[in-house]
């Protein structure tokens, strides 16, 4: 099934892209959660016109971003926990502890924005980036310690 994406959609494509499914996965997933439409000439009009709109909104978020970015770009988050007798934590410091941090600290950051591989579960200091902008991706340092 041919159909017209309204998100950016990391296996499919971008705004606007017409792309091919499985026929499931279009009327289960993609159109009733309206991140696509189905692929007519009455529809592709509608997303050109989107489509401006969003480059617009696009340039606006990318300012946006690149400011924060200034501003957040070598931050320092310090996350305590207690630990083992082998500096281990007991539990992991997530992207949700760091994103908790950078908004006690005045950012704007969502959990889903922090870009951690996997859960820090030992003490220590970290560079983790955070994804502002699809091509914005300051770094901040995310040091562990033990609680006292």
């Amino acid at each position: 099934m041919k159909v017209i994406l309204r998100e950016m959609m990391e296996s499919l494509g971008t705004v606007g892209d017409e792309v091919t499914v499985a026929n499931g996965y279009a009327r289960n997933y993609l159109l009733p959660q309206k991140k696509a439409v189905l692929a007519t000439p009455a529809n592709r009009n509608l997303i050109k016109r989107e489509r401006k709109q969003l480059e617009l909104r696009a340039i606006k978020d990318r300012g946006k971003a690149e400011v924060l970015a200034k501003k957040i770009q070598g931050a320092v988050c310090t996350i305590s926990g207690k630990v083992s007798e082998d500096e281990r934590l007991y539990g992991s410091v997530t992207t949700r502890d760091i994103a908790e941090q950078l908004e006690s600290q005045g950012f704007e950051v969502h959990r889903r924005m922090v870009m951690l591989s996997e859960p820090i579960k030992t003490l220590g200091s970290y560079i983790v980036p955070v994804q502002l902008h699809p091509d914005i991706n300051p770094e901040v340092t995310v040091k562990v310690v033990a609680e006292e």
